[in-house]
C-alpha cells in the first residue's frame, strides 16, 4: 500500500513539473502590450468613466429637480 501511495506523489510531481513548463511556454507566447497601449486603454477608460460618473450626475439633478416640483 505504501508503495502505490510514492507512486502516485511521484507521477503527480511530474505532472506539476509539466504543467508548469507548460505554462511557461505559454507564457512565452502572450503578446504583452506595450507601454503605450496600456497608458491609451487607461486614458480611454478614465474617460469613459468620467463620462459615466457626469451623466449619473446630471440624470440625479434632473430628477430632483422634476421631484422638487410636485412635493
Amino acid at each position: 500500500m505504501a508503495k502505490t501511495s510514492k507512486k502516485k506523489k511521484e507521477t503527480n510531481k511530474v505532472k506539476k513539473e509539466g504543467y508548469l513548463k507548460s505554462v511557461g511556454k505559454e507564457l512565452k507566447l502572450v503578446k504583452w502590450p506595450t507601454w503605450r497601449e496600456v497608458l491609451k486603454n487607461t486614458i480611454a477608460t478614465i474617460v469613459l468613466i468620467v463620462v459615466v460618473v457626469a451623466f449619473f450626475l446630471l440624470l440625479n439633478l434632473l430628477l430632483s429637480i422634476v421631484k422638487g416640483w410636485f412635493v
